[in-house]
């Protein structure tokens, strides 16, 4: 696509989105159109992010059994300490999508400043968290001595990533809140591009490939485990200077340069971002506690096991990272309908999304459950690895149209501000649910138990959150 095609592109969409802002009538076609536009460039990124993942997945695969242990020993720990401030990043750019929806650009340019020191000590502080928790951290999941010290370093090396992490997040979700999808989207795949990259650069030692008949010789810095730490540190902080230059001087809606203002966070917006982000933040700390529990129920398993789960799970993302790319989009869209008053549109865009997310989570699990043993084989050499990670697949692939049912929903919800009861719907959920019947079935059946309960979960969880945005009490209070 040229230059100008690209332009016209936004143009468009920029054209859709003043419709919801100015209270112009929109027809269903337009919605979809507007839907599309928005949610195409956030889960090709998604799927993007994926295939990335699972290219960096099969080059630690590669180190052996070990190595591949002593990461998913730690991954469902990097996922809590990642995402601890996460929810509170949405707490600033919800409040972004519904001032621009209002039309008051000033206004979200002033949230946009309060929020970047505020994210650096929330950054910060996590951080040191979980650097402190490092040396622990393995001994207290159940690993064993020969997996322990690559998993402390590991953890160590993503718990000083978090600050860079939170303001991509950050600054990808003030753009999209915006109407921009395509910038962070694009910025998403060079992350991951840049993350194998790196990956091939510090893995693996110096050594000779072949490629199309001809001996190269491809320099390494022999790191293992750690050397797959700091890849995904360099380059998230490569693209992280890419987004804030652009959100900084380019965003036609939140650029900063050319106007005044205090970074000095005030009350009411800390507050605000707080009752949004912070039901959210403690939405992700609790999913991700009840992860590590699941990991400790593995963990008794043995290696093969813990390897099997930590490829599974990031095979199975494949699936359902498309249904938060339609998340995301239900984000902006409810957002900005909310700050214009557009009863219509937001009751419309949460059933659109959630109809799309569900339909394309549906074909995806198809795939899923066909193609589970080829995944597998791409990402490790191990059989016994392989054989057990393409069979929980094949069990998950039941639930993916159900779990994007509650993830598209949950995202809608975000969009609305409404954030407390989906996240107590979360927690009860995998805490009464899965754990409990993952923790009964696995001494009986292995691994397979575990994913049997996380199917089970998964459905469940999808139906009470289709029954609670069809009684629309989540709706706002002028509905």
């Amino acid at each position: 696509m040229t230059t100008f095609a690209r332009e016209m592109a936004k143009e468009r969409t920029q054209q859709l989105l003043q419709l919801i802002r100015d209270g112009r009538e929109m027809s269903l076609r337009q919605q979809l159109r507007l839907i599309i536009r928005l949610s195409v460039p956030a889960m090709l990124a998604q799927l993007s992010y994926i295939l990335m993942t699972y290219i960096d997945a099969a080059m630690v695969g590669h180190l052996g059994d070990q190595a591949a242990a002593s990461i998913g020993l730690v991954a469902t720990s990097t996922w809590l300490i990642g995402g601890m401030g996460i929810g509170i990043t949405a707490g600033f750019y919800v409040q972004v999508a519904q001032l621009i929806g209002a039309k008051d650009n000033n206004g979200a340019r002033s949230v946009l400043r309060q929020s970047i020191p505020s994210i650096t000590i929330l950054g910060l502080f996590i951080a040191t968290i979980g650097v402190i928790i490092s040396g622990h951290l393995p001994e207290w999941l159940g690993g064993t001595e020969e997996i322990n010290h690559d998993s402390t370093s590991y953890f160590m090396i993503f718990s000083l990533m978090v600050p860079f992490f939170l303001h991509n997040c950050l600054a990808s979700g003030m753009l999209r809140s915006s109407g921009n999808v395509k910038l962070p989207s694009i910025v998403n795949i060079v992350t991951c591009l840049l993350d194998v990259v790196f990956n091939a650069l510090m893995i693996f030692p110096t050594r000779e490939v072949e490629i199309l008949g001809l001996q190269i010789v491809v320099p390494g810095m022999d790191m293992g485990v750690v050397g797959a730490a700091l890849a995904t540190l360099m380059s998230e902080i490569v693209t992280l200077v890419w987004l804030l230059y652009y959100l900084i001087f380019r965003s036609r809606e939140l650029k900063l340069h050319c106007t005044s203002g205090s970074f000095m966070p005030r009350r009411d917006c800390v507050l605000k971002a707080l009752k949004i982000g912070l039901p959210m933040s403690m939405d992700r700390m609790v999913m991700n506690c009840a992860q590590v529990v699941s990991t400790m129920i593995v963990a008794p398993l043995g290696n093969i096991a813990i390897a099997a789960n930590s490829f599974a799970v990031t095979a199975e993302s494949m699936c359902y990272m498309p249904g938060y790319g339609m998340g995301e989009a239900a984000t902006t869209l409810v957002g900005q309908s909310v700050g214009a008053r557009r009863r219509n549109l937001v009751w419309g865009f949460a059933k659109l999304t959630t109809f799309s997310g569900v339909a394309i989570m549906t074909f995806m699990g198809i795939l899923m459950y066909i193609f589970a043993p080829s995944v597998m084989a791409f990402m490790t050499p191990s059989a016994d690895i392989q054989s057990l990670g393409a069979e929980v697949m094949r069990i998950e692939a039941f639930a993916e149209p159900l779990f994007a049912a509650s993830i598209v929903i949950y995202y809608a919800f975000v969009g609305a501000g409404k954030t407390i009861i989906p996240a107590l719907m979360n927690f009860g959920s995998i805490w009464l649910v899965r754990l409990p019947l993952a923790a009964l079935l696995a001494p009986r059946y292995g691994l397979q138990g575990v994913w049997f309960a996380m199917c089970v979960e998964l459905c469940f969880r999808g139906i009470i959150f289709i029954i609670r945005m069809l009684r629309k009490r989540w709706l706002p209070r002028w509905w």
